[in-house]
This record gives structure tokens, C-alpha cells and sequence, in this order.
């Protein structure tokens, strides 16, 4: 596989004059568990990193366990999806999380297991203190633009 010539895509089917617009042939290796891993949360624009700002908007640090990641990326290849599977997998986990959570005002991190990823099972959830209301809401008053108007 890894020495594909043009007469192989032909014997294969295809025309040649689809053939002659391919100006390079590659083979790509599947990825390992590892790399699905790094992928989830190393780029910049990481699937992981984009929930984790979703969730901010609500007040709510999100985190994901190691385990979680490594769950993710052991579903991701046995859905045999590669990299794009990662955020398929992710959603169906967090869709859920993301519909109930704005409605509990007084959660202050949602923590990630490999048991939400495999089992469906619902995330740790961490809340807010009493103190920690009271102090947003006294913030939330004097940051009130009605008020000083």
C-alpha cells in the first residue's frame, strides 16, 4: 500500500482522466492512541478547549480526566473515525451535560470520567458554595448598569 502507483487506482476503477488530476498520491497510516490523544487537547483549536469555552459562557470549568481522553480516543478507533470521530464522540457524551446545565445556576466544575465517555453515566458536578452565590450576586448587582443610569 504504501507504493501506490497510477495503474494501481486504474486496475482499481478509476478513469484516467481523474487519475491524471491527482498530481500527488499518498497513504496515510492510521493514527495511534496516542496521537488521537494529543490531538484532543494540544492544538490551539482543540475539541476539548472548545467545550471547555462553551461551558465557561455558563460559569462552569470544564475538565476532563486523563482517563476521559484516553476513553475518547479508544472509541474514536473502535468507530475506526480517526481524529474526526473525536468530536463525535465528545458530543454524544456532553449533549446531555450542555442542555441541563444552564439550568443549575450553582455548578462550579463539571469534571469528565472515562464512566461519562464508556457508560453514559452523568459527570461529577462540583457547586458553588453558599458563599460563593451570595458574592456573585452582590457582583452581579453592582456591576448593574440600570442602576447607575
Amino acid at each position: 500500500m504504501q507504493k501506490v502507483e497510477p495503474d494501481d487506482l486504474s486496475k482499481f476503477g478509476l478513469i484516467p482522466e481523474f487519475i491524471g488530476r491527482l498530481p500527488v498520491i499518498a497513504v496515510l497510516d492510521p493514527l495511534e492512541e496516542s496521537a488521537l490523544m494529543d490531538i484532543l487537547v494540544q492544538p490551539k483549536n482543540a475539541v476539548t478547549k472548545q467545550y471547555q469555552k462553551l461551558f465557561s459562557y455558563e460559569g462552569v470549568e470544564l475538565k476532563f480526566t486523563e482517563k476521559s481522553l484516553k476513553a475518547i480516543a479508544q472509541m474514536a478507533l473502535k468507530r475506526k473515525t480517526g481524529a474526526r470521530g473525536l468530536r463525535g464522540v465528545i458530543e454524544t457524551a456532553m449533549m446531555d451535560i450542555m442542555f441541563d446545565l444552564p439550568s443549575k445556576p450553582n455548578v462550579k466544575e463539571c469534571i469528565i470520567d472515562e464512566k461519562v465517555i464508556n457508560e453514559g453515566q452523568a459527570p461529577k458536578l462540583v457547586y458553588k458554595t453558599e458563599d460563593e452565590m451570595r458574592n456573585e450576586s452582590s457582583k452581579a448587582e453592582s456591576d448593574d448598569p440600570a442602576e447607575s443610569a
